[in-house]
């Protein structure tokens, strides 16, 4: 099972400004300091993107290579596959995300609804109520 990470969609003014990231796009890479120690299992795993305290997407991951200067490019496949929305608080960088943690993606046409925000929806699950 490969390993993914998150990182919050910093910048994105609504879920259409993220996804307007991709549209038209032959790569999409991502800068970071350093090069993350379980890098290998993360190739063919996802990048799970947070925007308001949710995560909402995925792109996958292709590669991992070091630029010029030392730091490195993660390199994802240029799609955001559009997931069930699950409460995520944000954090600097980038995080590590076990398989059997992440959100199932949504089937071509299905509407989820109206979704809770994630922060709010975070304080239900821990109150049991969702």
């Amino acid at each position: 099972m490969p390993l993914h990470m998150t990182k919050i969609a910093f910048g994105a003014k609504s879920h259409a400004d993220l996804e307007s990231w991709f549209r038209n796009r032959r790569d999409m890479r991502l800068t970071t300091r350093y090069l993350p120690k379980r890098h290998k299992e993360m190739v063919g795993g996802s990048l799970y993107w947070i925007r308001e305290h949710a995560l909402v997407g995925r792109s996958p991951i292709k590669r991992f290579t070091q630029r010029d200067d030392g730091r490195w490019f993660i390199e994802l496949e240029p799609v955001l596959i559009p997931v069930y929305p699950q409460p995520k608080r944000a954090h600097q960088g980038w995080r590590y995300l076990a398989e059997e943690n992440t959100p199932r993606d949504l089937e071509e046409g299905e509407d989820i609804g109206d979704v809770l925000p994630g922060r709010l929806m975070g304080k239900l699950q821990k109150l049991g109520l969702v």
